[in-house]
């Protein structure tokens, strides 16, 4: 068969295989960075804890944590009536010289049962975090 239609060139079978650890490469580089900037956020949050004071007060804790101080950003609340409604939701921006522990007052439209934390984000993260 060599002899009928010719036997493939050395080069073009190292070029191929150099052309396929090239994509490989690129490909593993951003799948890194990919994950990196993931795993990494400029902001998380989680809600502690909260408490109904009254019909139109919730309170709730928000540790939030920011990866520099001067990252600015935004979280969310809400609170929902026993009818799984929302009553009440407020979007606040941490204070980096309270710590952690962001206690924050909710005003509802009626008694709320539950508060939701959206999460956080901050500039260059979409995702709620």
């Amino acid at each position: 068969m060599a002899d009928r239609y010719g036997a493939p060139s050395p080069g073009r079978r190292r070029a191929l295989i150099g052309v396929i650890v090239a994509v490989a490469v690129v490909f593993a580089v951003w799948l890194g960075w990919t994950v990196y900037e993931h795993a990494t956020p400029q902001v998380t949050s989680e809600l502690e804890t909260f408490s109904v004071e009254d019909d139109h007060t919730v309170t709730a804790v928000l540790v939030v944590t920011l990866a520099d101080s001067d990252v600015q950003a935004s979280c969310t609340l809400r609170a929902y009536a026993e009818d799984h409604t929302t009553v009440g939701e407020l979007t606040f921006t941490p204070d980096p010289t309270e710590g952690r522990r962001q206690v924050q007052t909710i005003r509802t439209d009626r008694r709320a049962t539950s508060v939701e934390s959206q999460g956080c984000t901050a500039p260059g993260q979409d995702r709620p975090r």
